[in-house]
């Protein structure tokens, strides 16, 4: 009997060692869900038909806060790893890697020890994702200019997940879907949106042209991008355009409120300032939204050089803050601007929101700061304006950018279509569901240029800051585009807790203490209770011999 029950007992033991195995349960148990995937990125996983290798460029001699984010990446990796389809390798640096490590920008980081002593680390925040013969480049760290380090942790971490799907999503796709700009209104030439161009094209086939008379000619494009136009649209271009979006098209709008002379302004420090008309202003707001013919003004601005001289002294250029050029505050709860820096604009307009029992989805992404105001049209703009009356920003968080999204009614549901348009489509006067985005400042995709060298999108050349601009508008077209959920990544939240390392100096001499002699102090303390309770017992087997 005793045989067989152990026999029993080992075939057991086997069985179950060969489940452990082969079954691998896990539990999240984090409050913030922070190692659970969204259920988009294991679809993409199970779908992988060939193995998916890792490579964590991230190594070598860290301090603590990227030791954390390596930690946090390989975690991550090992999460992927559950739900690939054909499996998964995370591969060690080899000698090729180390070649490709050195032609990414490292990281240097100056940092004072508990000694006092500045200590200088180069680091490489960067993972390579290998499927079949293609390679894709991970950027681990969200360096955003402004934020502490562990706030810029705290963000890398949170985006992990969207920033390894995104890569997969590339290594894998087979069909680039098309987008275009829009030309014929005067919008900004191709040079001037070179760098955004540039940004998008590792996503999309970029096309630009006009509308002619075709009412079905953007139905191939995924998305429109109409960058800063200067002169009206036509009727027959918003029949095209409102017939586009009913098909459940996408629309990127770029539009200033206001019109000026950006030469005249650096010729001669000023310029006058009048309504932009586009002749846009019905459609917009059949779509709900508004754009005031007015001036957004922000004590949170860019500086200027100006000429602060007497007579005909020598030039003194001092930089003074100039509050037609905002830096727009970028919404944390929108996926599109999570996590993004402020967005520069110049000459930027407001937007009202309309329509409130239309059933559309409003969202701000863009707004001004607590300390703002509207300088209506026409007016006299001065570079050399300053900030006279603080008492007069007196609005707060005036929206420059909105996303507007469900089914949008159309502006010829009870017009007949232009009679220049051809077209066998019957009117629709009711869209499907898609999405819009709404931006009142064509200064904020526009890149500059130096001699002949274009600049990022958001560079400026006068404080040498990189702003949000172009993370802005890469990750509005992206959302535009997005039929999966994939941007929802970006609003993965939780709270990193980090180790005080100033209390930790100062407690470091307790903690000693008590980790030494807490532990001594508990075993003589069962000591000395063994030895009564050993003596007791003795004490009373010989009282019961007796």
């Amino acid at each position: 009997m005793k045989i067989k029950n152990a026999i029993i007992v080992i075939i057991a033991l086997v069985l179950a060692n060969i489940l452990v195995h082969h079954i691998v349960v896990r539990w999240d148990m984090t409050n913030d869900k922070r190692y659970s995937l969204s259920q988009p990125t294991k679809n993409l996983l199970s779908s992988l038909d060939q193995p998916l290798e890792i490579v964590i460029l991230l190594d070598g001699e860290l301090n603590a806060g990227f030791t954390r984010l390596k930690k946090a990446t390989t975690e991550m990796v090992e999460e992927l790893g559950m739900y690939a389809g054909n499996g998964y390798r995370i591969l060690d640096i080899k000698e090729q890697e180390l070649d490709i490590r050195e032609q990414l920008p490292p990281i240097v980081i100056h940092e004072r020890t508990h000694k006092g002593q500045t200590a200088q680390t180069t680091v490489y925040p960067y993972a390579l994702a290998k499927y079949g013969n293609r390679t894709q480049v991970v950027h681990l760290l969200k360096n955003q200019r402004g934020l502490s380090g562990e706030d810029n942790l705290n963000n890398s971490i949170e985006n992990l997940e969207y920033a390894f799907t995104e890569a997969i999503r590339h290594l894998t796709q087979t069909k680039v879907e098309k987008i275009a700009f829009l030309e014929g209104h005067g919008e900004l030439e191709e040079k001037y949106v070179y760098d955004l161009t540039q940004a998008l094209a590792q996503y999309y086939q970029i096309d630009r042209g006009v509308l002619g008379t075709e009412a079905g000619v953007l139905d191939e494009y995924k998305a429109v991008i109409i960058a800063d136009p200067q002169q009206p649209f036509s009727e027959s271009d918003k029949y095209i355009l409102d017939q586009y979006v009913m098909q459940g098209g996408r629309i990127l709008w770029v539009v200033n409120g206001v019109r000026f002379s950006e030469d005249y302004l650096s010729s001669q420090g000023a310029t006058p300032i009048i309504a932009l008309e586009l002749n846009i202003n019905d459609l917009l707001f059949r779509y709900g939204v508004r754009i005031n013919h007015a001036l957004v003004q922000d004590l949170q601005c860019l500086p200027v050089p100006v000429d602060v001289s007497i007579d005909s002294s020598e030039p003194n250029w001092q930089p003074m803050p100039w509050t037609y050029a905002p830096l727009l505050l970028t919404s944390q709860a929108s996926s599109i601007t999570r996590n993004v820096a402020q967005v520069s604009a110049t000459m930027a307009s407001a937007i009202d929101l309309v329509g409130g029992e239309d059933g559309l989805r409003k969202e701000v992404l863009l707004a001004t700061s607590t300390a703002s105001k509207l300088t209506a049209t026409p007016a006299r703009v001065d570079l050399n304006w300053g900030v006279d009356n603080e008492t007069s920003f007196q609005y707060a968080f005036i929206p420059v950018a909105v996303c507007i999204e469900g089914s949008f009614p159309s502006l010829y549901a009870y017009q007949l279509p232009p009679e220049e348009i051809t077209t066998q489509n019957p009117l629709l006067k009711q869209s499907k569901a898609t999405k819009q985005i709404v931006v009142a400042a064509g200064s904020a995709i526009r890149n500059e240029w130096q001699k002949d060298t274009p600049l990022p999108l958001g560079y400026d050349r006068y404080t040498q800051r990189q702003f949000g601009n172009r993370d802005f508008m890469v990750n509005a077209v992206l959302y535009l585009t997005d039929d999966q959920g994939w941007m929802q990544l970006r609003q993965k939240e939780f709270t990193l807790r980090l180790i005080n390392d100033q209390r930790a100096q100062n407690t470091h001499i307790t903690a000693q203490v008590v980790s030494i002699f807490v532990p001594l102090a508990l075993l003589a303390i069962v000591g000395v209770i063994v030895i009564i309770t050993r003596r007791r017992l003795y004490v009373r087997k010989n009282h019961e011999k007796n």
